[in-house]
């Protein structure tokens, strides 16, 4: 049977306003930026994860969209440096051909992580419908975005507090993990949420064979930044790029921490942050970054992309808290892809189990 996307009603317009307490506090996240008056003038204003609304306006992939692309006749997206690409065919094989550890998948099931509760979420929605703004603050305009974006050969490092600096292909390290998939919930700090058969191995893993230091107690983790490549980068040039996101290191070494390299059997797809990323389902999304290519082990608590593009909304744990309202909605509900059921948000996401220790409860 054939897939029919019907939008939801809580589906994020591309035209919804910018809030007015991000509106009124521009000027001081721009100047936390570094970028001053001259973005002020141009106009330019911030737009952090927003509440899912109503929208009947919001684009589909491949038509006109409000961050600086277009569709040509022929099937290709026009950049806003003028060049073409091709968009890929189809968002649900929508990796390199020869993709790091392609005959790895699918991956052994892991059947001690599961979501008894749920259903797996369609795989076309879960695929489709990606915050990923190095391409496009569309959701359903990532994947058609990123035809030109490249993840092969790709090479991970782990450096800094460390004695074992590391510095690695990706296809080389995979075969060296022991590759499982394990299904978790997944929690967008917008109030949107799936279930995903994801398959990596435990970020612990990697880390150990780094051996950090005594005086290790966090990990940066770098996102690649490439203009050519990701259009959404320059569209979007007042974010802090590139994005970094940040743990403490007793949080990356918990068993639920994982590398991801693949989702639904396969590869890892573009849009969903090839060829690795990380997941911590206990979290918000955002804190999983998309597209790593360094992990840095410090000794302070580092900056993080969306605390500092936004930190009167986004703290550094951002732990799921059913109880702890985001300052423009409630936490409290989530709405499942695709036709947006309403459910209850469980704290840390389900899993207070297994991290419920690291916390006071405070956090945020």
């Amino acid at each position: 049977m054939a897939f029919f996307h019907r939008r939801p009603d809580w589906h994020l317009p591309e035209s919804s306003a910018t809030p007015e307490s991000v509106y009124m506090n521009r000027r001081s996240i721009l100047r936390a930026m570094g970028l001053g008056g001259l973005a002020l003038s141009g106009g330019i204003l911030l737009q952090g994860c927003s509440q899912p609304t109503d929208s009947n306006s919001n684009n589909e992939p491949g038509t006109n969209t409000s961050d600086g692309g277009s569709q040509t006749d022929a099937g290709t997206t026009t950049t806003p440096e003028g060049s073409s690409v091709t968009p890929p065919s189809d968002p649900l094989t929508n990796y390199d051909k020869d993709a790091p550890g392609l005959d790895l998948y699918p991956s052994k099931r892991n059947t001690n992580y599961k979501v008894p509760e749920r259903d797996l979420t369609p795989e076309k929605p879960a695929q489709t419908y990606n915050n990923f703004y190095e391409f496009s603050t569309s959701k359903e305009g990532v994947w058609p975005e990123t035809g030109a974006y490249d993840t092969t050969p790709w090479t991970l490092e782990v450096t800094g507090l460390v004695d074992n600096p590391i510095k690695i292909d990706l296809d080389k390290l995979m075969r060296q993990m022991s590759l499982e998939e394990r299904v978790y919930r997944f929690r967008c700090v917008e109030a949107w949420a799936m279930t995903v058969p994801w398959t990596g191995f435990p970020l612990a893993q990697l880390l150990k064979l780094a051996s950090p230091q005594s005086k290790a107690k966090y990990i940066r983790l770098h996102s690649t930044s490439r203009p050519a490549q990701m259009p959404g980068i320059e569209r979007a040039s007042w974010y802090p790029w590139p994005y970094q996101e940040g743990l403490r290191l007793d949080e990356a070494m918990n068993e639920l921490a994982m590398v991801v390299t693949g989702v639904f059997g396969k590869p890892l797809t573009k849009q969903m942050g090839a060829p690795v990323r990380v997941i911590l389902p206990w979290k918000y999304g955002y804190k999983g970054p998309k597209a790593v290519e360094k992990i840095e082990v410090i000794g302070e608590q580092p900056k993080t992309f969306w605390n500092t593009a936004v930190p009167d909304e986004y703290g550094f744990y951002s732990n799921v808290n059913p109880d702890k309202p985001h300052p423009r909605w409630s936490q409290a509900e989530e709405r499942l892809l695709p036709d947006g059921t309403k459910t209850k948000t469980l704290l840390y996401n389900g899993y207070a189990d297994q991290v419920g220790s690291l916390y006071t409860g405070d956090e945020y």
